[in-house]
């Protein structure tokens, strides 16, 4: 395996279709991203994203970049039938947790296994999951039943085992979306949502899951303006909130992305968005493959260095092999535990 040729930049970037144009390999190559994100526009056959996948990395001289998905089950589910079956939401999970909390558990550590044998044969070594938001009453559905349950431990002991569930089967977890998007009453995709709880309630209800699973290597920031933490920024263009809240109470040192900078709770250009991101996360995600946005991105982001440089090698030292085991029963087994609930 050669070694990438030049240094990683701190971004993440989408691409546009099923097989990387010339354009985008040239791109690529020139820029280096540190990572990849693929979305249901670049899911055809097996083979195809096999081959799209080490398309990706072959840009990146070769190395073992990450490659993240959206793999959560229910409603956001990129991958599906036929490569992928049907699997039920986090609620569900939640829903099987209330009845019994060990076979609650169990169930969410075998979804994430049963993810992982799904996009570990097809190269994605990265799944944007759990999603460790806590819903409150009233809140915007853009969460909704992809939330384990409205308790933060629940959804902190849930959200523990479905993190353990993927890195038994060498792909890692990306936590999201903290420090919590649960209160948003607001869907971030079209406009920005502004929480006005104080921040003591915060840390006691909505910070609590994030906190549980501080260790882990990955975590998704949101764009949710807190108002009694810093009501001028959104978490992911805020540098009190991630150095106060994310690194401070939290105690989370792992390595910290926007959510997609093309969501319009964030306004500006793209470029514009990029350059107040890069400063305060480690790393600027795009998503939607557009050239020109691509390009703006680049201009602001600069290499990976320092602290962000640390925790993207910790990441991509944690990339390894599954362990071993056997898919046919697991698959069996989580199949009558669902059926059971």
């Amino acid at each position: 395996m050669s070694t990438h040729s030049s240094p990683s930049k701190a971004m993440i970037l989408g691409c546009l279709g099923q097989r990387l144009s010339a354009d985008e390999k040239a791109f690529y190559r020139d820029q280096q991203p540190w990572g990849f994100i693929l979305f249901g526009r670049n899911i055809g056959d097996v083979e195809q994203i096999k081959d799209l996948v080490a398309e990706m990395r072959e840009t990146v001289g070769g190395r073992n970049a990450p490659v993240l998905i959206d793999q959560e089950g229910g409603r956001v589910q990129r991958i599906r039938e036929p490569i992928a079956p049907r699997y039920p939401s986090g609620a569900d999970i939640g829903a099987v947790y209330a009845r019994d909390a060990a076979l609650g558990l169990r169930a969410a550590w075998l979804l994430s296994r049963l993810h992982a044998f799904d996009l570990y044969r097809l190269g994605i070594n990265v799944d944007c999951l759990p999603v460790l938001d806590v819903p409150v009453a009233g809140a915007n559905n853009v969460i909704g039943d992809r939330a384990y349950a409205n308790d933060p431990h629940v959804v902190a002991a849930i959200g523990q085992a479905a993190a353990d569930g993927l890195k038994a089967g060498g792909v890692l977890p990306v936590m999201k979306h903290i420090p919590g998007h649960g209160r948003g009453m607001a869907d971030s995709h079209h406009d920005l949502p502004v929480v006005s709880t104080p921040r003591s309630e915060l840390q006691a209800h909505d910070f609590v899951p994030f906190k549980a699973l501080s260790n882990e290597l990955m975590a998704m920031s949101c764009h949710v303006v807190f108002s009694d933490i810093d009501p001028d920024n959104p978490a992911s263009t805020s540098r009190i909130v991630t150095e106060k809240v994310i690194r401070g109470e939290i105690g989370f040192d792992g390595l910290l992305m926007s959510d997609d900078i093309s969501m319009n709770a964030l306004k500006g250009t793209i470029g514009e968005r990029a350059q107040r991101i890069a400063p305060v996360l480690d790393v600027v995600l795009h998503c939607h493959g557009h050239m020109d946005e691509m390009t703006a991105v680049a201009a602001a982001v600069s290499e990976l260095t320092g602290a962000a440089r640390r925790r993207a090698d910790r990441v991509e030292q944690a990339l390894v092999a599954p362990e071993p085991a056997d898919e046919q029963s697991l698959r069996e087994e989580f199949s009558a535990l669902m059926a059971v609930s």
